[in-house]
């Protein structure tokens, strides 16, 4: 029973990220090494982090579920995840929609590959079943979705030609906000998880919510764009 929950689990993990891969026709591109690259940079960025936090922010009997100012500067680290996203994107050469697939999918790809198989491997096949497993890949999905998210608001805010597109709000600056949202989406929806006292299925389904809402206005001004520039 423990095997077969394993088994499902790895399912549920892996067979989106190699699905999106697919058919994003990544392979025309000849990513995969690039994707590979991509998760390179990703473990070296966490690394960064990890000393950043080690050095300037040890830890304290604040729970990083609660509103502080504390726990606001500990996510404002997650800003590096935006240089090294900016990093992989320039590195890779072709259109911006291979870009940005390979970068997102580069990204949480080694992120599930440092964080989660070894999660799964040591307590999915433990002798209890346990749905905390089934939920951790369900957010990994989510987080699929927003570091795909995350990788096109960085392409649209290093983009000279965004001020192009008409809007009665800048575009850049709607961008930036959008990026800002996405970094600090950890803090708010833990602070508000804290705060109302919400079960994990719950904070899940606020994750997704939270994720394909600004992927949805991110698509706006990525679609716009794409057209302006005749990226399609």
């Amino acid at each position: 029973m423990t095997l077969y929950h394993f088994g499902n689990c790895v399912t549920l993990l892996y067979v989106p990220h190699y699905l999106t891969y697919k058919y994003a026709n990544l392979s025309e591109y000849g990513a995969f090494w690039k994707c590979i690259q991509g998760g390179i940079i990703y473990a070296f960025t966490q690394l960064c982090k990890m000393l950043i936090l080690a050095t300037f922010f040890p830890a304290n009997e604040a729970s990083i579920n609660t509103i502080s100012l504390s726990n606001f500067f500990k996510s404002s680290i997650d800003l590096a995840d935006i240089a090294g996203i900016y990093f992989i994107l320039q590195s890779i050469p072709g259109k911006g929609h291979a870009k940005v697939m390979t970068a997102g999918i580069g990204w949480a790809g080694a992120e599930i590959l440092l964080t989660r198989f070894l999660l799964l491997w040591v307590g999915a096949r433990g002798t209890e079943f346990d749905w905390k497993y089934t939920q951790k890949c369900l957010e990994s999905n989510i987080n699929l979705m927003h570091h795909i998210m995350t990788a096109a608001l960085v392409w649209l805010w290093s983009r000279h030609d965004l001020s192009k597109l008409k809007s009665n709000f800048s575009p850049f600056a709607a961008v930036t906000i959008l990026l800002l949202l996405s970094v600090y989406r950890t803090v708010v929806i833990d602070s508000i998880a804290a705060w109302l006292l919400i079960d994990p299925w719950s904070v899940i389904g606020i994750k997704g919510i939270y994720t394909i809402v600004l992927g949805l206005v991110m698509l706006k001004y990525y679609t716009r764009l794409s057209t302006l520039i005749g990226m399609y």
